[in-house]
């Protein structure tokens, strides 16, 4: 943010327009199916604790961590039911394509339900998805470079 703040100074939300974290919840999700819930619980509880403060416990906070650490695993589950199973198994190669896509719609959907619970204008809705997007993509590629860096070390 302090980054985001020196480049954007004017822009009015508090939203990351560089979002890690949403990358984060998206690998968890894949690789640890439901149980990425309780994986990313602590952390997201913290977040939201230090920037709240005891506001934490209001409905809309409360809704918008649900939504933080669910969504990413309904929608992998929403994908296996309708025969896309993305999961990482020992016979199949990762589709990280389709993991991209699922991090996409993922977006989509915490972006909007996060705006809803909070009830925030449009404009919120889109720093939240161009947050969520550009962290998925930063990460993603962070990650292919360093695993390429650690093959070829190999």
């Amino acid at each position: 943010m302090p980054l985001q703040n020196a480049f954007f100074p004017e822009y009015p939300s508090r939203a990351s327009l560089l979002f890690l974290p949403h990358g984060v919840r998206v690998l968890a999700a894949w690789l640890l199916g439901w149980r990425a819930i309780f994986a990313l619980l602590p952390g997201v509880f913290i977040v939201f604790a230090f920037l709240a403060g005891s506001d934490v416990f209001t409905p809309s906070r409360l809704m918008a961590i649900v939504i933080a650490v669910t969504t990413a695993p309904a929608v992998f589950y929403l994908c296996k039911w309708m025969g896309w199973d993305l999961f990482p198994a020992a016979h199949k190669r990762p589709c990280w394509i389709c993991v991209m896509g699922v991090g996409v719609i993922t977006s989509f959907l915490v972006s909007g339900l996060t705006n809803l619970a909070f009830g925030s204008a449009t404009a919120e809705y889109i720093a939240y998805l161009i947050g969520d997007l550009s962290g998925l993509f930063f990460l993603m590629l962070g990650l292919y470079f360093a695993f390429r860096f650690m093959e070829r070390r190999a």
